[in-house]
């Protein structure tokens, strides 16, 4: 049996981003998206949350590249110094960098976290599971942290941040070389893999077999997305996407998505999405779904 799950990222991070993912699930294959907390949309997409109830709702924890819930001088090695404006001090790779040489405080991730997910419950928004801005959670620093903020704000679900080692035919990557560093890049990370699932496990929470869509991210069309699809392997998989569409607000965010945004809100929205995956047997689920069944 495959099952998959497709969860739209970034949902409250421009009112444009937050319409494409709702017409994604209302007209297209979307069935879970994650909102961030600090985004600079929240308020208009946990309204437009009510007006889709079957869209399984997580939150998109950021720990980079935005600002905090928390004060800053609560998360110290999480935040800039000396800004007349609290952010998160990090873009990925110096992140990483400090996640793997033990820089970052795990208390602070956790309140943060917590923050981030308290946040939102507020709103009255039942949270179906948790992810991270970039991935940061696939660091072993990150995820133990997070999982303890999110079972203590009841919520008992997380994205699998590795996928399949060829997540699509290598003619693909063959096709198309821009894609190569993006995915020898995910194949590094793998190290990071068991004790992901080690983590998880001990914790209790639930999580997919993995995620799909990962070294597409910017690249996404319909020959991509058909080869995705032939290639899920038997299990129960998350597919990433990140439609939005490409107006005023968005091109004054930062961020490197910006007409792949529309691209993919094209491909999810296309009447042949839904049949190309039924036609393959995938059955289309929520994390609402994985959670029931866990």
């Amino acid at each position: 049996m495959r099952q998959l799950i497709i969860n739209a990222d970034d949902f409250g991070f421009t009112p444009g981003v937050n319409r494409a993912i709702v017409e994604a699930h209302t007209r297209g294959v979307v069935t879970s998206s994650t909102l961030m907390a600090n985004g600079p949309a929240f308020a208009e997409a946990a309204n437009l949350a009510r007006t889709a109830p079957r869209l399984s709702i997580g939150c998109h924890v950021v720990l980079i590249d935005g600002d905090p819930v928390l004060p800053a001088e609560r998360i110290p090695t999480l935040t800039a110094r000396n800004s007349a404006t609290p952010h998160f001090r990090d873009g990925l790779k110096a992140f990483a960098a400090r996640a793997l040489t033990g820089r970052i405080n795990p208390e602070e991730v956790e309140a943060e976290a917590c923050a981030q997910i308290r946040k939102i419950q507020s709103t009255g928004i039942s949270i179906s599971h948790i992810d991270t801005h970039k991935h940061t959670h696939l660091f072993p620093a990150v995820l133990r942290p997070l999982l303890k903020a999110a079972s203590g704000c009841g919520v008992r679900a997380v994205r699998n941040p590795f996928g399949p080692r060829l997540p699509f035919e290598s003619t693909q990557l063959l096709a198309r070389p821009n894609l190569w560093t993006r995915f020898l890049e995910v194949r590094v990370l793998r190290q990071f893999a068991g004790k992901f699932r080690d983590a998880v496990a001990k914790e209790g929470f639930s999580t997919p077999d993995g995620t799909l869509g990962i070294e597409v991210t910017g690249a996404l069309d319909d020959t991509l997305f058909r080869a995705i699809a032939q290639s899920i392997p038997e299990g129960t998989w998350e597919f990433v996407c990140h439609p939005g569409y490409n107006d005023a607000d968005l091109q004054g965010a930062k961020t490197r998505l910006r007409e792949s945004r529309q691209t993919e809100l094209q491909v999810l929205t296309s009447p042949h999405a839904r049949k190309m995956l039924s036609d393959q047997g995938i059955a289309l689920i929520s994390y609402h779904d994985l959670n029931s069944s866990s």
